[in-house]
């Protein structure tokens, strides 16, 4: 893989609206989105990161733009329409710290990137496309993801899909199921929890939830179980990759470290071809993802290329 590559992410950007304790009574301001994550994480690690989006006019959609650009996040294929705004998420504390997606605000949904808008250059020196299901509950977001999709065979890109189902954003079960299984056969690399695993295969047991998983061939596969670490699944053979314990602050934004963390490692090595490379890549994702937990926030969490060091070195010692 070519280390000058840049790596190109497609999504909304969201302000998270995080509650400041396990109240719920009052909330943080933080730029957000799984996308906006992984895109600031990959430039947290050290790489040359790209982000197609859409903002307005506003004061919102400034704050956005400039936190990205703070973040090192090259802006130069998002598109600015006067009157998008910007969606917000309100995200609760359980007394576990665990995040719950409590409302969206969307006041302008039908103004997405539009697939006419994307730019061939943009993935011609791309080492990875990464999207998740985000922005796909709109129809016009969808041809835009097949677009670019199509964009990144045409020019050799590896696709890496995190599926990150919000159930808030979508009409109704079914439309997502149907949805978020379509774009599964595009991907090289596939990131889903256990919850989401049991809800598009409509199982409860993760060994049935894999094993209808296979009939999509999707050559690399990722399920996170949170503190019980990530199963991955490689030539249909399934990998458990424990994660080092740590004293959990806030889990929000912990899946989207542990994909910048995956991204940056098939970037740097190339798709693993071998069980070691499979654990190793999941191994790293953990601990950036276990690193993130350790924190408040989630972007403010995303870590850095400094704390790789301390990472690895620490091996399977606690953080």
């Amino acid at each position: 893989m070519v280390k000058t590559k840049h790596v190109l992410t497609y999504g909304d950007a969201f302000v998270d609206y995080i509650a400041a304790d396990t109240d719920n009574s009052s909330f943080n301001r933080h730029l957000g989105g799984a996308t906006v994550n992984v895109a600031a994480g990959i430039s947290r690690l050290g790489l040359s990161s790209r982000f197609v989006t859409i903002t307005g006019d506003d004061e919102t959609s400034a704050f956005v733009r400039n936190e990205l650009l703070k973040e090192g996040v090259d802006l130069s294929h998002a598109i600015q329409v006067p009157e998008k705004r910007v969606s917000g998420v309100y995200i609760h504390l359980t007394p576990e710290f665990d995040r719950v997606f409590a409302d969206y605000v969307n006041e302008t949904p039908d103004l997405q990137v539009g697939g006419h808008e994307l730019e061939k250059k943009a993935f011609e020196k791309a080492s990875i496309f990464h999207f998740c299901s985000g922005t796909l509950f709109h129809p016009e977001a969808r041809e835009t993801t097949r677009k670019a999709l199509e964009l990144s065979k045409e020019h050799g890109v590896l696709c890496s899909y995190d599926v990150n189902i919000r159930p808030l954003r979508w009409e109704s079960e079914e439309l997502c199921r149907e949805t978020v299984l379509e774009f599964l056969p595009s991907a090289d690399i596939v990131k889903l929890t256990t919850a989401e695993l049991d809800f598009l295969m409509e199982t409860e047991s993760m060994e049935e939830g894999l094993e209808r998983l296979s009939g999509f061939a999707i050559p690399l596969v990722f399920v996170t179980d949170g503190e019980n670490g990530t199963h991955a699944v490689f030539q249909n053979k399934v990998h458990h990759v424990p994660v080092v314990p740590v004293q959990q602050v806030d889990t929000t934004g912990a899946g989207d470290a542990f994909m910048a963390g995956v991204i940056r490692h098939v970037h740097l090595q190339g798709l693993p071809g071998t069980e070691q490379e499979v654990i190793a890549c999941a191994d790293f994702g953990n601990k950036l993802g276990a690193l993130c937990a350790t924190k408040a926030g989630a972007l403010t969490a995303m870590p850095r290329i400094e704390e790789i060091a301390k990472i690895t070195n620490q091996g399977s010692g606690a953080l």
